[in-house]
């Protein structure tokens, strides 16, 4: 006899399942491709910049944008790969790519972070030379003017989506766009007072602020991998969604158990039904219980073990 351990496979199981507007959100791909086109142009503008002028701060800028853009590629594939169907290899989908790509991204950033660290400390110790400043003021205020306005499209996105891969290449440009500004401060000051040492000890502000910005994201994105707990009021939802169904038949509910892999959740828990209840009517109740859950917790998969209710005695 088969086990009662039994998942119940519904339409809402396809993509289209994503209940409110992620169900009508643009595909992730080409808001991650819009990234990769403005970090390819802002790159070429900063280093242009950065060689007339001689300004460190506008090289790590380059550098951080040249980061920017291996995260945005890495974004685009993985959430044209997180978006497959499961199959025989990956029978729970292949949603924790975003996750990784999201990692990959943090990593990213502190590589970034260290190669400007470097480079400022070398200048402060050896002097540099700045000019022809205001091509620089130019560029960098046109840089952060265009990344606060992609990041914030990208944020959009990730938010209708729930993807982490966008998430993490939003954080990217937003953090590139407030060292901008920074740099553009510096860049003012060292026209206005001629203090060259501005220019690099502004860099290792910027780069201060990436590492922030790089452990934020691997913090977020470690929790996943390693399966942690769906937020508290995540997990309230599905309990309401079982307390009050209100079905005769269902006496209890244990053992609750969520997690998320890129915008996918998985639910798990045990329903004792009522002594009397037939497994034909224990099914039916099971699908209306996942399509509850499902209405409060989008993108959701559930599966639901059936008890009888001797398991509570």
């Amino acid at each position: 006899m088969s086990s009662p351990r039994t998942r119940f496979a519904t339409a809402a199981d396809t993509p289209a399942r994503a209940v409110g507007p992620a169900a009508q959100a643009p595909p992730k791909a080409g808001a991650a491709a819009v990234s990769i086109i403005s970090n390819s142009l802002l790159i070429g503008l900063k280093l242009a910049a950065g060689v007339i002028t001689g300004s460190i701060a506008i090289i790590t800028e380059a550098v951080h944008s040249s980061i920017d853009l291996i995260a945005s590629v890495v974004a685009f594939f993985s959430v044209r790969k997180a978006d497959e169907p499961a199959d025989e290899s990956h029978p729970y989908g292949h949603e924790k790519v975003e996750n990784m790509a999201a990692a990959i991204e943090g990593m990213l950033i502190l590589l970034g972070a260290a190669i400007i660290v470097y480079e400022s400390i070398h200048r402060l110790v050896q002097g540099a030379e700045v000019d022809t400043l205001g091509i620089g003021i130019a560029v960098i205020g046109f840089s952060a003017a265009a990344n606060l306005a992609v990041s914030t499209y990208l944020q959009r996105r990730a938010a209708l989506t729930e993807s982490a891969a966008l998430e993490g290449d939003a954080a990217h440009l937003r953090t590139d766009a407030y060292t901008s500004i920074g740099v553009l401060v510096a860049l003012v000051l060292v026209q206005v007072t001629g203090a060259r040492w501005i220019d690099p000890a502004t860099a290792l502000v910027v780069a201060a602020a990436i590492v922030v910005a790089g452990v934020r994201i691997l913090t977020r994105t470690s929790r996943v991998l390693v399966d942690e707990a769906l937020p508290a009021e995540e997990l309230g939802a599905v309990r309401r969604a079982v307390e009050e169904y209100g079905a005769p038949e269902v006496i209890g509910f244990h053992a609750l158990r969520a997690r998320r892999a890129g915008s996918r959740r998985y639910v798990d828990l045990h329903v004792q039904f009522r002594d009397g209840t037939s497994l034909r009517r224990a099914h039916e109740v099971a699908h209306e219980l996942q399509g509850e859950i499902r209405r409060r917790l989008r993108r959701a998969d559930v599966l639901i073990h059936l008890e009888p209710e001797e398991s509570v005695r």
